[in-house]
Formats: C-alpha cells, sequence, structure tokens
C-alpha cells in the first residue's frame, strides 16, 4: 500500500473514530434527565454531576497530551477508543450516587483524552495528506451526536435505559474496531537544521500556544451563548413562542454542520489564516444581527449566518496547535483543548450572570467584539498551514 493510499484511509479512519466520539456524547445525552429519577436527586446535585464530568475532561486532556509525546497518537487514540465502549453502560449502570459520580468523571476523562487523541490524529493525517481534514473530522462528530441523540430516546422509550446504553456501546464499539486498525502512525514533524526536538512539558511554557488557547476559548463561548440562552432571549424580548424560540441553536448548529464539511475545501483554497479571518468576521456579523434583529425569525436567521463563522474557526485553532513550532502535536492540542473546554464549563453561568444584569442584545453584541478579536489574530494560526505534500503522500514545509 502506497503511503498516500494508507494516508486515505487514515483519513476516514479518523472520520470514524469524530463519529463514534460523537455519537456515544449523543446517545448520552438523552439518559441525563433519567438520573434525577433513578437516583432521587435534585437538578442542583445532576448539575453537580454534569461539572463533575467536564472537570473530568479537563483535567485529563494536559495527561492525554504527554501520553501522545511518548507512545505516538496512533496508540493513545487506539487505546481511549477502545476504553470509551463500557463507560457509558457503567454510568447508567451505578446502583448509587458514590459509584455514579467515579463513573461520571471517568466519562469525562476518557472523552476528553480521545478527543485529543483524535485531533492529534487528525494533524497527522493532514501533514501526509497535504491538505486541511480537520474541518470535516468535526463534522462527522457533530453528525455522530445528531445520531446519538435522535435515534438514543427513541431506543430507550422501546428498549429502556439500560438497553439504550448496551445498544450506543455496541454502535461504538462496531466503529472503533473497524477503524483501528487503518489509525494513521505518527511520523516526526520536520525541522530545520540545528532544531531542537518538539517539548513534551506537562504545562507548555510557550505563550504563543496559550494565545491559542483563549482564541479557542473566545471561538468556543459563542457557541455555548446561543446552545443556553438563545431560546430564552427569543421569549424574553423578542416575544418569540416555545417552537420558534428553539430554532435558534437548531439552525446555528445546522449551519455548523454543513459549513464544516465544507469548510476544508474553503481552507484548502483560501489558507487557514484567511479563513479564520474572514469566518470570524461573519460570525461576529450574525452574532451583532441577532443582538440588533427587531424579530425572532431575524434573530434565528442572524445565528444561523454567525454559525456559518464559528464551524471552522475550532478546527483552524487545533491544527495550528497541532503544527505548533517546537511542541509535539499532542501536547499543543490538549493545551488548547483544555484551555477552551475549561473556558466552557463556566461560561454558561457567566452569561446568564451578566444577561441578567444588561440584557441579552448587549451580550450578544459584546460576543460579536470577541469574535472580532479572533478574526484580528487569526495570524496566529499560520502553523495550520504549514505543510504540503511530497510524493507518495509525505510532507515537507510549505515554502
Amino acid at each position: 500500500m502506497t503511503d498516500l493510499r494508507a494516508a486515505r484511509r487514515g483519513r476516514w479512519a479518523v472520520a470514524a473514530m469524530f463519529l463514534a466520539n460523537g455519537f456515544t456524547m449523543g446517545a448520552w445525552a438523552p439518559q441525563i434527565p433519567l438520573l434525577l429519577p433513578r437516583h432521587d436527586i435534585s437538578e442542583f446535585t445532576l448539575g453537580l454531576l454534569i461539572l463533575a464530568l467536564g472537570l473530568g475532561a479537563v483535567g485529563a486532556m494536559l495527561f492525554a497530551g504527554r501520553l501522545i509525546a511518548r507512545f505516538g497518537s496512533q496508540k493513545v487514540l487506539r487505546a481511549f477508543a477502545l476504553s470509551i465502549v463500557p463507560v457509558l453502560p457503567a454510568v447508567v449502570f451505578s446502583p448509587s450516587l458514590w459509584l455514579l459520580t467515579p463513573a461520571m468523571m471517568l466519562l469525562g476523562a476518557l472523552i476528553g483524552c480521545m478527543d485529543v487523541a483524535m485531533n492529534a490524529s487528525a494533524v497527522e493525517v493532514e501533514r501526509r495528506l497535504g491538505r486541511a481534514i480537520m474541518s470535516s473530522s468535526h463534522g462527522f462528530w457533530s453528525l455522530g451526536g445528531f445520531f446519538g441523540g435522535a435515534l438514543g430516546g427513541w431506543i430507550i422509550a422501546h428498549w429502556g435505559a439500560g438497553g439504550q446504553a448496551l445498544w450506543a456501546a455496541t454502535v461504538a464499539a462496531v466503529m472503533v474496531i473497524v477503524a483501528m486498525p487503518h489509525v494513521m502512525e505518527d511520523t516526526p514533524a520536520p525541522r530545520a537544521a540545528g532544531e531542537a526536538a518538539p517539548k513534551t512539558a506537562l504545562v507548555p511554557h510557550d505563550p504563543a500556544i496559550w494565545l491559542l488557547g483563549v482564541l479557542a476559548l473566545f471561538s468556543m463561548v459563542p457557541e455555548g451563548a446561543v446552545l443556553d440562552w438563545a431560546a430564552l432571549y427569543l421569549q424574553q424580548e423578542l416575544g418569540s413562542d416555545v417552537a420558534r424560540s428553539g430554532l435558534a441553536f437548531a439552525f446555528f448548529s445546522g449551519a455548523m454542520a454543513v459549513m464544516r464539511f465544507a469548510g476544508d475545501g474553503v481552507r484548502n483554497r483560501f489558507g487557514a489564516v484567511r479563513t479564520l479571518r474572514w469566518s470570524g468576521v461573519i460570525a461576529a456579523a450574525g452574532m451583532l444581527g441577532g443582538a440588533l434583529a427587531p424579530t425572532d425569525l431575524i434573530a434565528v436567521a442572524s445565528f444561523a449566518v454567525s454559525g456559518l463563522g464559528v464551524a471552522n474557526m475550532v478546527p483552524i485553532m487545533f491544527s495550528a496547535a497541532g503544527n505548533h513550532p517546537g511542541l509535539a502535536p499532542g501536547a499543543g492540542i490538549a493545551a488548547v483543548t483544555m484551555f477552551g473546554y475549561s473556558g466552557i464549563l463556566v461560561a454558561p453561568s457567566t452569561i446568564g450572570f451578566v444577561a441578567e444584569h444588561v440584557g441579552f442584545r448587549w451580550t450578544y453584541g459584546a460576543l460579536a467584539l470577541v469574535l472580532l478579536v479572533v478574526a484580528a489574530l487569526a495570524g496566529r494560526t499560520a502553523a495550520a498551514d504549514g505543510l504540503r505534500p511530497l510524493r507518495g503522500g509525505t510532507a515537507k514545509p510549505a515554502e
């Protein structure tokens, strides 16, 4: 098999891993409300459990980067992809709160570590192919989440929570096992003569990688703001009914999914920096349109425009982190992922607090400015376009 053919198979193996990860999280979503009666807990306790899941994910991400630096993304991705198969049933079948809490943290940790590893593997495939595949990989994650959530609720209604968990684990196992043999083995990143080997410190000391983390955070928070608060904004300030208010995130998310599958072609043609710059401007324009919208339907349309812009921002950050000079791909991606997702843990409550005092219009207007900051600093992601293909599918630095 030629290197190029192996890279193409590796590309679809990565897509399957993103699909399995998103599918597992999508299948988990309809299980969440069922924890209340099963364990006789309050919404506040459920919120703490979900926070434990998030803390487990964020806390494990840096260690995933260290493991990737030592063993390579191929081995780490295979290990964590297999590990997520039994963890959802473990959560669902936990008989007590004392066992449920560590099971939730384990679910978050394993999903988070797999997240880092599959992004690092996607960077490896990009190097071998010499073109972007990160955006569509994240599109497969969204697709998996859609099918896991949509089918998961129906299966719970017919087979029960335990049956759905076992079904989801079986489907995820099939996807992972089929993809595992084709996951690409890492190759050392090209280095100039005399350049030091990439650093593998648990916490990178390069300020530039943390700036990428901040930009990733700025790119993720608007998504959470639409997910958590757009429906309430449409109801309270634009007089929308329940049916229409739910369209805000639906159209935002749908636009993101469509654009993620188209995003690699856009980035391959115009480059990561230009794509990110215009993505930030489009996302900001849509968010500002939502803030100034006189009617609920205009707000929904504006949020859809913002979704088109937001779609490719985080994938570009991850490609840039994986190709960051002087850092092993796993270490860079782990740092950026951890920083971005740690902000997501506190963003919903922070946005709610701000909106309570100044209103949602000002809040979404401020998020438009945040997105413009990302656009202004798009040049920081130039490393995402750092490789071009050689004959046979290997890569060299771009000239």
